[in-house]
Order: C-alpha cells, then sequence, then structure tokens
C-alpha cells in the first residue's frame, strides 16, 4: 500500500468540510426522527423493541394491532423515558390504543420517508431531480432483498429495466452538469442503477454457487445490454460474505465477454470491514488492468452494511468471523483501500462511500497528494444518513453521488432496520458527531 496522505492536509480538508456543514437540518422529519434515535441509542433494550417493531408494522391489520404491538416490545423495557410511559398508559385503553396506533404508524411512515425516496421511479422523480440542480448524483437502488422463485427474480429484473429507462427519461431534462458528468478518463453516465444479484436468482447459495451464477447470468446480461443501449450506468451491490465471491465472479466474468466490451458503464462494491477485502481489492485491480474493457471499472469502497448479521452468523456456527469486529481496524483497512484504488487509477474509477468525516477527509487530501484533480474522486452518501454532507461536499466542488432507495414499506423493512442499526449504533461516527465530541477527536487518525 502506497504512504498515506499528510495527517495536516487531512485535518485542514475535515475542518474545511466541517465548515460547510448546514447548522441545521434541511428535513423538518429529522428532528422528531432523531430524538427518537438518540434514546434508541442509549439503551440496548429500548433499541431492541424498536426494530422489533419497526419490522413488525407492515404486517398489523388495524390501528389497535399497532398499539397492542408497540406496547408489548415497551413492556420488555426496563426504564422507560417518560414519551414511553406515556405510550404504555395510552395502550391501556382503546381510544388511547387508536390514537397510539395512528401516531406509530405516522413516525415508522416518516421515518421510512426519510431513508425511501419512493415507492416506485415514478414517484422519486421530484427527489432526483432537486438533488441533481443542488449538484448532487444519485444511484436508485430497487428494493427487495432477496428471491425465492424465477418469476420473482423475473420481476425484479423487469422493474430494473423499467427504471432503467425511466431515469434515463428524468435525466435527459435536466441541465449539465460538468462536476458530475465527467473526469479525466471520460464522461459518466446520469442514469446510475444499483441492483442486488440475490434478487435476480433465487438459486443464489454458498453451497451452490456456479448454479446461482448461471441462473442470475442471463438476467444481469439483459440489464447489462439494456444499460449499453440507454448510456445508463449499472452497478452491482455486494452483499453478505457468504455470496461475495459468486457476485464477484459473475460481474467479472460477465463484463469480460466480447459483447460489453465497449459498455456499458459498470461498477461493483468492495466492503472494507471483510478481513480478506485486502486480498479481494487486488483481484479487482488486477482484472481492470487486464481487461481489453474502454470503460474503466467502478469500485466503490464501503465499511459494509451486514456487520450484526456477519458476526452473529459467525458465532452460531463456530466460525472465525469475517469482519473486523474493532471499528478502528475497520477504519484502518478502509483508508489502506482508498489508497490502493486511488493509486489503481486510471483501470478503476473509485468512489468513497462514507459518512465519516475523516474517512472523507482522508480521501480527498489523498486525492490531491498524488496531484489528482477532485473531479476524479467520487464521494456517496446514503439518503437519510448523508443528508447534510452531501450538501457540504457539493458546496465544495466534490462529485457527489447519494444511493436512493425506492421501493414500498414492506420490501424496504430490511434495508430500513440497517439504517437504523447504523444510526443508532454507539460507535458511529453520526452518533459521535450528534453527541457533541469535539471535531478534533473526530477526524483523528483510527
Amino acid at each position: 500500500m502506497s504512504a498515506t496522505a499528510p495527517e495536516a492536509d487531512v485535518i485542514a480538508v475535515g475542518r474545511d468540510l466541517a465548515a460547510a456543514l448546514p447548522s441545521a437540518s434541511r428535513n423538518p422529519l429529522k428532528a422528531l426522527d432523531d430524538r427518537a434515535m438518540d434514546m434508541a441509542s442509549q439503551d440496548a433494550g429500548l433499541r431492541a423493541a424498536l426494530f422489533r417493531f419497526v419490522d413488525v408494522v407492515p404486517a398489523c391489520r388495524s390501528l389497535d394491532d399497532l398499539a397492542q404491538h408497540l406496547t408489548g416490545f415497551l413492556d420488555e423495557v426496563g426504564d422507560r423515558p417518560p414519551p414511553l410511559e406515556v405510550a404504555m398508559r395510552m395502550g391501556a385503553s382503546r381510544p388511547g390504543r387508536t390514537a397510539l396506533g395512528a401516531a406509530a404508524a405516522a413516525g415508522v411512515k416518516h421515518m421510512a420517508h426519510r431513508f425511501i425516496v419512493g415507492a416506485t421511479p415514478r414517484d422519486a422523480t421530484g427527489v432526483l431531480q432537486d438533488l441533481w440542480k443542488e449538484g448532487v448524483a444519485s444511484s436508485v437502488d430497487l428494493l427487495g432483498e432477496a428471491t425465492v422463485t424465477s418469476a420473482e427474480a423475473d420481476r425484479y429484473a423487469a422493474r430494473c429495466r423499467e427504471a432503467l429507462d425511466g431515469l434515463v427519461e428524468v435525466y435527459a431534462r435536466l441541465p449539465q452538469r460538468p462536476a458530475l458528468e465527467r473526469d479525466s478518463a471520460g464522461p459518466i453516465p446520469r442514469a446510475n442503477l444499483s441492483v442486488k444479484v440475490s434478487a435476480l436468482t433465487p438459486l443464489l447459495r454458498p453451497d451452490a454457487p456456479e448454479l446461482g451464477k448461471r441462473d442470475a447470468a442471463g438476467r444481469l446480461r439483459d440489464l447489462l445490454r439494456r444499460a449499453r443501449e440507454l448510456g445508463a450506468h449499472l452497478h452491482i451491490d455486494m452483499e453478505s460474505f457468504d455470496s461475495r465471491e459468486a457476485v464477484t465472479d459473475l460481474v467479472l466474468e460477465l463484463l469480460d465477454e466480447d459483447e460489453f466490451r465497449d459498455g456499458p458503464s459498470a461498477g461493483l462494491v468492495l466492503q472494507a470491514y471483510l478481513r480478506d477485502s485486502p486480498e479481494l481489492c487486488e483481484r479487482i485491480i488486477a482484472w481492470a488492468q487486464a481487461t481489453s474493457r474502454t470503460q474503466p471499472l467502478f469500485v466503490r469502497l464501503v465499511k459494509g452494511a451486514y456487520w450484526d448479521h456477519e458476526i452473529v452468523e459467525a458465532r452460531q456456527h463456530g466460525w472465525e468471523s469475517p469482519v473486523f469486529e474493532v471499528k478502528a481496524e475497520s477504519d484502518r483497512n478502509f483508508e489502506a483501500l482508498t489508497r490502493r484504488l486511488l493509486d489503481a487509477r486510471p483501470a478503476v474509477r473509485v468512489a468513497i462511500a462514507s459518512h465519516n468525516l475523516r474517512s472523507i477527509a482522508h480521501a480527498v487530501a489523498y486525492n490531491r497528494s498524488v496531484g489528482a484533480p477532485d473531479g476524479d474522486l467520487e464521494l456517496q452518501v446514503l439518503r437519510g444518513l448523508g443528508d447534510d454532507l452531501q450538501h457540504a461536499l457539493a458546496a465544495r466542488g466534490l462529485r457527489v453521488r447519494t444511493y436512493c432507495p425506492v421501493g414500498d414499506l414492506v420490501s424496504g423493512m430490511a434495508y430500513l432496520v440497517r439504517r437504523l442499526l447504523e444510526n443508532t449504533s454507539n460507535e458511529s461516527f453520526l452518533h459521535e458527531q450528534a453527541s457533541g465530541r469535539p471535531l478534533e477527536a473526530l477526524l483523528a487518525a483510527p
């Protein structure tokens, strides 16, 4: 790995970005959501109750049913703050349960809308247009965690194809944004869709990876063809550890086919919380340097969204954990991978996906230290978690893209719970920032 960026430069970039952060949220619902999540972050029992309730909301059939589930979960919380005691008292009568159920339903809906931009791509048009006008690109993700039948996989593929068509139509009407549409390697598509291989096949299993790859290949190949025809970008998300190898193999094998030599723009994800991510990074870079494709491979570097799942699964089976269990180790690995990927240009395009001001400042500072223009680095945030940060990055002229999930509450429930886990983690940068931890501590090297 290359030498790191000078610490003084990282601190300077971090301070500059912090100065550009809005003093107050632009989302009027965010303050209410933040109070609820702040309480949850301080009490593990309350956090568990909140997530269990959010998970069952789509299955509840009445306001009374909602209220009974909520009070049932809260009854297991030992030390309840005053607002929750009021909720428990309301649950003792039918009129109270009706009012409590209505308030709970509205609260979950508001929280979901903070992270999910619409039920369909058409519903999200206004959000995507507003982001673009503010200097922020987007990547749309159609929610739906996994399929269990071929018919479901076909429907998901059809939704993806329709989304590609719709996104191209939306962005065709918008003004030029040179900073978002080109880097040193050439044009960058406006329309950007993220897809999950687990939704393209019901057969993606660790004990039979080839079967899942073959079944998903036809649907993914069709989407790559459509993206090429439209001039759109197709990004393939990474999910749990047990599917990582199959997904990586599938993406690299398809992109190496002759018909995709000249497009489309495409990419995959590298998860820094995995202990063996440096080895996978080297494999991806070696492939990118050897391929005959004219379009650089886009690599989105993330910390990883399945930490709890991987820890629980490993412990259940007595396996060694595949993820770093100490946050500082994951953060150090993230910075090392950042440098390695930036050094591998122009074979790859690099997107640094993080809400950690230190991680972002390090990427910007290192990019500048090697003499590359700011436009050769993309920074990505999640809708609902990185809203203030995206505006700060855009205000400083940096290329930023927001990951925008689309789907109804049922299909988005697993995604919503993962985002709540991220936002309420006691080790979360967002939580530490909100709790008033000094900027110097937040920008310190991991």
